[in-house]
């Protein structure tokens, strides 16, 4: 288990292990989640910009807006 001091100005300096985790470096942005129990969880912000492709898979065709659409009307049919 890690642990840090905070300053009179309310920082703290994360760990190595957290970096490490999180994978962190210089510059990186941090998002702190207060959960219902009183705890918070730490996460690394992504830019949106690291989304792109995140859901390609090899072999599969790209798909038209009008495809998706079309796929979304035919689901919507079944039910």
């Amino acid at each position: 288990m890690s642990e840090s001091t905070i300053t009179i100005k309310g920082q703290t300096t994360l760990p190595k292990a957290v970096r490490q985790a999180l994978d962190l470096g210089p510059g990186d942005r941090l998002r702190y989640v207060i959960l219902d129990d009183g705890q918070v969880r730490l996460m690394r912000t992504r830019p949106v910009a690291d989304l792109a492709g995140l859901l390609r898979r090899e072999g599969q065709r790209i798909r038209s807006l009008d495809d998706i659409d079309a796929a979304i009307a035919a689901g919507a049919a079944r039910e």
